[in-house]
């Protein structure tokens, strides 16, 4: 009898936090959550927020395989709907989205290229022609500006593209419009997801969550503005 309540009272003064579950995320991406899918042993809930019980509105989406494919993820079109209303409000703050806008105005007339990664290195790489399926200059962009402004292609940075290139159209959130001064538009640039663009001549696609690349991939400032809004609606 002493020994059951011993323990009984021992029980009642163990610390919250030690029975805390451990929310594990993806591997290679540590900003991506993983959570089991309910109902289910083989599927997983894929989010970028980490409390719990995760909210599937919110969520990336839900794969049967890990790491995530292309064929194993069924993607949440809220959660794109979300992630494009961000962009449109914070993308031309992005530091990497102002870095392309000056680089395609420069007087040296540098090549557009998106994830706002400079390879100075790779300058002297032969181009492809302007519709290879990797991209290359296009209406909306691809060529350097050197003073007369254009488009810069804000993408996913799982793929950055080389110097002169611009991303694949699967990686390609949306476009902003950048004047002859490096200046965005606006002021906002006029952010156009890409499901509105003409990406190359005969391409018009939307942004895909998962490629052969890997899945969602951001830039520091875009993934924190997306978590910020995601966590306001979490709370609502």
């Amino acid at each position: 009898m002493f020994a059951t309540k011993s323990i009984g009272r021992q029980v009642s003064r163990i610390p919250r936090w030690t029975q805390a579950r451990f929310v594990s995320s993806l591997e290679g991406n540590p900003h991506i959550y993983v959570f089991p899918s309910e109902g289910s042993n083989k599927s997983h809930i894929l989010s970028l927020l980490s409390s719990e019980p995760v909210n599937p509105d919110l969520a990336i989406g839900v794969t049967s395989q890990l790491p995530p494919t292309p064929d194993s993820l069924r993607e949440n079109p809220k959660f794109l709907g979300i992630l494009q209303e961000v962009f449109a409000k914070h993308a031309h703050e992005d530091p990497d989205a102002q870095s392309q806008a000056q680089v395609m105005v420069s007087t040296a007339g540098a090549n557009l290229y998106t994830g706002g990664v400079l390879m100075p290195n790779q300058r002297n790489r032969r181009r492809t022609e302007a519709g290879d399926s990797s991209g290359g200059a296009s209406g909306q962009g691809g060529a350097g500006g050197a003073g007369k402004g254009g488009w810069i292609h804000i993408s996913d940075n799982r793929r950055p593209p080389e110097f002169g290139r611009i991303a694949w159209p699967e990686d390609i959130f949306g476009s902003l419009e950048v004047d002859g001064h490096g200046q965005f538009v606006g002021g906002d640039g006029k952010y156009q997801s890409s499901g509105m663009l003409r990406i190359a001549p005969g391409v018009n696609r939307t942004y895909r969550m998962v490629t052969r690349d890997g899945i969602l991939g951001l830039t520091p400032f875009l993934r924190e503005k997306l978590v910020q809004r995601l966590r306001e609606l979490d709370n609502q």
